[in-house]
């Protein structure tokens, strides 16, 4: 969560924002347990340890990977990835996924107890998913969005050859299409990195000393104590929620200034505080987090293909302050200056995601969310006649299981007004993607996408 505490006279000096990092670079930090021989996400080109430039060890401590580390994740995959037929490497428009036929050569594979090839781990080189089609005829559902060959960036992510935008994960696909439907209860789809109510109060009297100084951050840091990972809608332990974990991780380094913005737009929250003339906090606790932003979806007048629009992301803001007992209470405002830093992640977020792909993997899990949740709530499924229990079975089909991210060392930082001090915490991921299917549109020309994206060859899994 984000907060900043107030005294009742006057902002109390300083800016606390938990720190997350996961040591992801050594493959010998992280414990998978028993290893199985046919397991999606556990293979040599993807066999994750971190994700983002975020890095997770063993005891799910979450902390930003270091050069070296990120320098030897990177060359690990490197030396793992296949090439690419030319067919394959060929940037797409509209490269299109059979999830039927998907499903048939990873049931082939797993019979031939066979690992998985790049192709089929980076779904065909999938960037972004922008239509869902079905065609009962074939009983078939198809994915269908930009694609292209891939390579390793600097951070060990496999992202597209040309955009640099992170290829889609076939293990995030599964591990979406198997929660979709417990989405719809409880709090969905979410991760949060919160104070304990221990440390909260443990820190509470030292806001309220007068003449707080530099030195003290030790002591807010040491007081406050470790920060707890949340996550809810998804397994602990699967990439999908790494994802989450690491892109509310760098929100947070980014708004309290613990690492420079890669954009001009986007300049830190303390940045913006420290200006002369800026306008104070009026509440104690802003709150930032990311939930998705996509526009109406859209479909045809026979419900045989729908088209997902839109960012796909954005960040909120709202107030809170910190209760009599220690615990934070939200106040349901929005801080203007909070809300200016929030908009302006919002409106840059295509460049961010450029530059931190880790924001763009974000936005591919909530494609994902969105359309599993479309695939339950429209039964399409059934209207298809396209039986994809193989892909929902966690026995036959398990997904890797990576170490849960658990906790992240409090880190304090410093910004002073005149006489005052500012004291923050910010974050926290919503992915209510059942909300997104409540505005939904007719067009008529998207029944012509689905002619057209129709495949000529029934047996192949991918197709442009």
């Amino acid at each position: 969560m984000e907060f900043s505490w107030r005294s009742a006279a006057r902002l109390l000096p300083l800016c606390l924002l938990l720190s997350v990092q996961v040591n992801c670079a050594s493959a010998q930090a992280v414990s998978f347990g028993e290893i199985r021989p046919f397991v999606v996400g556990i293979v040599p080109v993807v066999g994750r340890f971190g994700v983002g430039g975020v890095s997770i060890d063993a005891q799910g401590v979450v902390s930003r990977s270091d050069v070296e580390s990120l320098g030897r994740l990177r060359d690990a995959r490197l030396k793992a990835l296949a090439p690419i037929d030319s067919e394959m490497q060929a940037a797409s428009p509209l490269r299109k996924v059979s999830l039927r036929q998907l499903q048939a050569a990873l049931d082939e594979r797993r019979k031939l107890n066979r690992p998985l090839d790049d192709t089929l781990q980076n779904i065909a080189g999938l960037t972004r998913v922008e239509y869902v089609l079905v065609y009962p005829d074939q009983q078939d559902i198809v994915l269908a969005g930009p694609a292209e060959g891939w390579r390793v960036d600097a951070t060990g992510t496999v992202v597209g050859r040309t955009s640099g935008q992170p290829v889609l994960q076939l293990e995030d696909l599964i591990v979406a299409l198997r929660t979709a439907k417990a989405a719809t209860s409880g709090r969905g789809i979410s991760c949060s990195i919160d104070p304990s109510e221990e440390g909260l109060k443990r820190i509470k009297p030292l806001l309220h000393t007068r003449g707080l100084t530099e030195a003290t951050v030790a002591r807010l840091e040491q007081a406050l104590g470790q920060q707890q990972i949340t996550v809810t809608g998804v397994p602990a332990g699967s990439h999908f929620a790494r994802v989450l974990v690491a892109a509310d991780f760098l929100m947070k380094r980014l708004g309290m200034n613990f690492e420079p913005s890669p954009i001009d737009e986007l300049p830190s929250y303390m940045k913006m505080l420290s200006r002369p003339g800026a306008p104070a906090p009026k509440t104690a606790m802003p709150r930032w987090w990311m939930a998705p932003n996509y526009e109406p979806l859209l479909k045809d007048p026979e419900g045989r293909a729908w088209q997902l629009r839109g960012r796909g992301v954005q960040t909120l803001t709202e107030d809170g302050y910190l209760g009599s007992h220690g615990s934070p209470v939200n106040a349901g405002k929005e801080d203007p200056l909070a809300k200016k830093w929030a908009d302006a992640m919002t409106d840059n977020y295509a460049a961010l995601s450029k530059a931190l792909p880790i924001f763009a993997e974000l936005r591919n899990c909530m494609d994902l969310a969105v359309i599993s949740a479309l695939l339950v709530k429209e039964d399409l499924p059934a209207k298809a006649g396209c039986d994809l229990s193989l892909l929902m079975d966690e026995k036959q089909i398990p997904v890797a299981d990576y170490a849960i991210p658990k906790s992240v060392d409090t880190r304090a930082s410093l910004i002073r007004r005149g006489h005052d001090w500012i004291v923050s915490l910010s974050g926290g991921i919503q992915v209510d993607s059942w909300s997104v299917l409540n505005r939904i549109e007719t067009r008529a020309e998207l029944s012509t996408t689905w002619h057209d994206a129709a495949s000529v060859n029934p047996e192949r899994w991918w197709w442009d």
